[in-house]
């Protein structure tokens, strides 16, 4: 083959490349993305032992297939953590994605707008307007990734599990913006998993960086009732997994016993594992005894659904 040959080899490879991953990334928002303003703030990435992501500008969803032959028909959203700061987009985000696809589930990593963002004028209004847009996304385009409407379910960890439970419990939450026909379209998950979950915007237990990152500094107690989640449960809040470590020192265990007894109170279908040991941020917990097996014990849950 002449160099010029395998020149223009190498750069049709790269676009084709550069195609399929943007095939895989799907912008949440076209044209103009509700409630955001024009500012100079760029958005960064950190990688060192993990990737992190800052000041998110474009809101995406990046889609992981499962083969056909092995696909279920389950499909989860994924919300990585991150204090309401960053996101923690492979350790909670694509590498979890990895093993809901080993499962034979599609799975569906959600870029979400952090609401310290200068493009964004209500903070807390953003990453919940993200997730509903997200799920009905998925919903919408369920026949085309072979995908059961009435099974697609989110996961969330640590503050991401603040997001996921606040769409579990105000899915239909109100767009302040002009609708289009998606939006019609149902954003409750069928199923929630909270992996180290921030529940609760209350003082006693709350995990105060997502606090104040979400809500501001000195929010008022509506604002704090608002986005306590273990007091949004209604009849329609999804059966819900939960998983928590004791010796969570980041965001107390009591976010998710609490929870958990206002899901009991509602008689929501509920599981909740809580382990002696395991801090906070601890992923798939690979080489942590037997709180790697928590995934095993998801997986059981999900089969009986």
């Amino acid at each position: 083959m002449s160099l010029k040959k395998t020149v223009s080899f190498i750069g049709l490879f790269f676009v084709m490349l550069n195609t399929f991953a943007q095939y895989d990334i799907i912008p949440l928002w076209n044209g103009d993305i509700p409630n955001s303003q024009k500012s100079d703030e760029q958005e960064l990435v950190e990688s060192t032992d993990s990737k992190r992501i800052y000041t998110v500008q474009t809101p995406t969803l990046e889609v992981y297939l499962p083969t056909k032959r092995n696909a279920t028909g389950q499909a989860v959203i994924i919300c990585p953590g991150g204090g309401y700061h960053y996101l923690t987009y492979d350790f909670e985000g694509t590498d979890i994605a990895k093993w809901f696809n080993s499962k034979g589930i599609t799975a569906f990593v959600l870029k979400y707008r952090l609401p310290g963002s200068k493009s964004v004028k209500v903070s807390y209004q953003a990453p919940l307007q993200d997730a509903q847009r997200a799920m009905r996304i998925v919903r919408s385009q369920a026949k085309k990734w072979h995908v059961n409407p009435n099974k697609i379910g989110v996961i969330g960890f640590s503050a991401g599990g603040h997001l996921a439970s606040t769409l579990g419990t105000q899915f239909d939450k109100p767009n302040t913006f002009k609708e289009t026909a998606i939006d019609i379209i149902s954003a409750r998950p069928d199923f929630m998993a909270l992996i180290y979950p921030v529940v609760t915007m209350k003082m006693d237990y709350t995990h105060k960086g997502s606090r104040n990152n979400l809500l501001g500094e000195n929010p008022s107690e509506d604002l704090v009732n608002q986005f306590s989640n273990e007091l949004q449960m209604t009849k329609n809040t999804p059966p819900t997994f939960i998983v928590h470590a004791e010796d969570d020192h980041s965001v107390p265990v009591e976010n998710s016993l609490q929870l958990y007894q206002a899901l009991k109170n509602k008689g929501i279908e509920a599981e909740l594992h809580i382990y002696p040991h395991g801090g906070h941020g601890f992923g798939l917990a690979l080489g942590k005894g037997r709180l790697e097996k928590w995934t095993d014990r998801l997986y059981d849950w999900l089969q009986s659904l």
